[in-house]
């Protein structure tokens, strides 16, 4: 048995303990526990004032969590059960190790890629994140203005604050759309036109969250908040299309009969029938195994997004970065795969391109970003990024994106 085996179930057991204490159960301090016991980042003794004082892009999680509500904080913050699928995103890339090279001009280092025959200046792009007016007033326009300053493709949720339109026009190009189907074909195809008008060259179809899911963390920071929600969020009990008639890609929508936003009808059916309905790229996000990655080349989807919604979709306990090699050795290569979920470091994106994947997708960290310091936070929370993988590439001898392969890691 490996040391780093021995110190994870330690990890894991001392975290059990904790959470079954009296003092601590439903207090709210696990997360941030749980943040430095597993990530082995430590939270900075002051919180920073500016966007340009991180040094990391771990210096804006305790501002982000100073400024919102506790509510929208545990939200963020959240897994589904014990965080255990959360947790595990990070703690699976210690699992892998950079093999570094020598004696190798790095100079000139081009961290610019291709993806569906665009030029991006760096494998990383925003995930989608919903609502984010809820983290600062300009929300989704604030990270597009960034994503163009930083020159990445932003992915945008079905469940924005700001409609398509707007947010691609402060993007300045083209942007993703994140789609979430429900049980109602008129409701995606309506969103599917739409976007498609907007501009947008791929959807990513979200098929990770057909069922209901438990979000222990954010239910424990909701009984600590003392705000009206009310005055933002409709009350509870109220149907579908009272819920969803205010949100920005529903408009329009006839919502009367909807009953639930869940897609738990979702089958391969829909992506024919998505297929069919647009010429945009269809993406497939939420795929985690080799027997899914093969049915994505039987029924011709264009792209993989790996993920497990950042430990929100299911209570699994297994990380992102170890699902990706199996799902590389079946694509091999026949189109494009990217990879969400826990990506915090330069190293992490590196291991991630060194493992097969062609891009990968952040989201908390800009968030963290946004929250603390609106616009300025998400331009350098990913100038972070950016440096951080420029520099591991340099470290492990590597000039180019299309140079990273499996030479260059190795099983811890």
């Amino acid at each position: 048995m490996s040391d780093s085996y021995e110190s994870t179930e330690n990890r894991r057991q001392f975290l059990r303990f904790l959470a079954g204490t009296p003092l601590l159960a439903g207090s709210g301090a696990l997360p941030f526990l749980a943040q430095k016991l597993w990530a082995a980042d430590e939270f900075p003794a002051e919180l920073i004032t500016a966007a340009e004082d991180a040094l990391n892009v771990f210096d804006f999680h305790p501002v982000a969590k100073n400024v919102l509500s506790p509510a929208h904080y545990g939200y963020t913050v959240s897994g589904t059960d014990g965080d255990e699928t959360l947790l595990a995103n990070r703690e699976g890339f210690n699992r892998f190790r950079i093999r570094v090279r020598r004696l190798v001009d790095i100079r000139n280092a081009d961290t610019s890629t291709e993806i569906f025959g665009t030029r991006w200046e760096s494998p990383i792009a925003l995930a989608p994140v919903g609502g984010q007016k809820k983290y600062h007033v300009e929300g989704e326009i604030a990270v597009a203005r960034a994503a163009r300053q930083g020159a990445h493709t932003q992915i945008l949720s079905t469940a924005t604050s700001s409609p398509v339109e707007d947010v691609t026009a402060a993007r300045g190009a083209p942007i993703w759309y994140q789609l979430y189907p429900t049980n109602y074909w008129h409701v995606a195809e309506a969103m599917v036109k739409r976007v498609e008008q907007a501009g947008c060259p791929v959807v990513a179809l979200t098929v990770d969250r057909a069922s209901p899911r438990n979000m222990e963390t954010f239910e424990r920071y909701v009984r600590s908040d003392t705000a009206d929600c009310t005055a933002c969020h409709v009350p509870e009990g109220s149907t579908a299309e009272q819920r969803l008639s205010g949100r920005a890609m529903y408009q329009g929508i006839d919502l009367s009969q909807v009953m639930t936003t869940q897609a738990s009808g979702l089958t391969w059916d829909f992506v024919e029938r998505l297929k069919s309905a647009t010429s945009m790229k269809v993406v497939l996000k939420g795929i985690v195994t080799s027997q899914d990655a093969a049915l994505c080349l039987q029924h011709g989807v264009d792209g993989i997004i790996v993920s497990n919604h950042g430990g929100r979709s299911e209570a699994s306990g297994r990380s992102t970065i170890e699902s990706l090699p199996e799902i590389i050795a079946t694509i091999r290569g026949r189109i494009p795969v990217l990879v969400d979920s826990g990506f915090r470091r330069g190293t992490d994106i590196f291991k991630a391109l060194a493992l097969g994947a062609d891009a990968v997708c952040v989201g908390r960290p800009y968030i963290w970003g946004l929250s603390s310091f609106g616009q300025a936070g998400v331009e350098k929370a990913m100038a972070i990024l950016r440096t951080e993988f420029r520099r591991v590439m340099m470290e492990a001898g590597v000039t180019s994106v299309a140079q990273i392969d499996s030479s260059y890691i190795e099983r811890a």
